[in-house]
């Protein structure tokens, strides 16, 4: 049972997922909308379920072979219709839910990054970033070992922005005559005559 809460009733719960599907900028899993709907105490997990499943159903939301829900413009049309008598409340903490989640999946369209076997051994480590016009940067690594590899994966994707500055930054300096610093180690000075 629901608990107390604004939202009252499976059909504001359907209200509610069709108010996030319609925001959230590429398809999720099921755990994603959950946790989104779960901003009300009027919306328990067994009632968003059933909602949830009625919805695809009726074709207002499909459902992919990989387990990925997204909105149809039969439920972007209706939810439109729908959505102001959802609560100003819920609607508020729904849109400020949805902007750190929707950063989250911009900047994981924007920074790829990639481990593939090679058949002569190593891996190859592909990584790219892009800002929403173009790409920025495309870099392939060999690395011998995949546990190498998959840390460069792991640190590029975490700090992907930070590696790009940082190798402009490397690239600038010696186009402007200044030595570049050696890898461990502060700058040398120039040879003694």
């Amino acid at each position: 049972m629901a608990g107390f809460g604004f939202i009252s009733g499976k059909l504001e719960i359907k209200f509610l997922i069709l108010y996030i599907a319609s925001r959230i900028i590429e398809p999720v899993p099921f755990e994603v909308l959950q946790d989104l709907s779960m901003c009300d105490d009027g919306v328990d997990y067994f009632d968003f379920s059933e909602c949830l499943a009625d919805l695809v159903r009726t074709e207002h939301l499909t459902l992919s072979e990989d387990g990925l829900y997204a909105i149809t413009e039969k439920g972007r049309l209706n939810g439109a219709i729908c959505e102001s008598s959802l609560p100003y409340s819920v609607r508020m903490q729904v849109d400020q839910n949805l902007v750190g989640h929707n950063e989250r999946l911009k900047r994981r369209a924007l920074v790829q990054a990639r481990v593939q076997q090679r058949a002569e051994g190593g891996c190859t480590v592909s990584l790219s970033l892009s800002d929403e016009l173009d790409n920025l940067m495309k870099l392939e690594l060999l690395v011998t070992r995949e546990d190498m590899a998959r840390t460069i994966e792991k640190h590029f994707k975490a700090d992907a922005e930070s590696i790009y500055s940082r190798i402009l930054a490397v690239l600038f300096d010696q186009e402007e005559g200044r030595p570049a610093q050696k890898a461990g180690g502060p700058e040398e000075g120039p040879a003694p005559q």
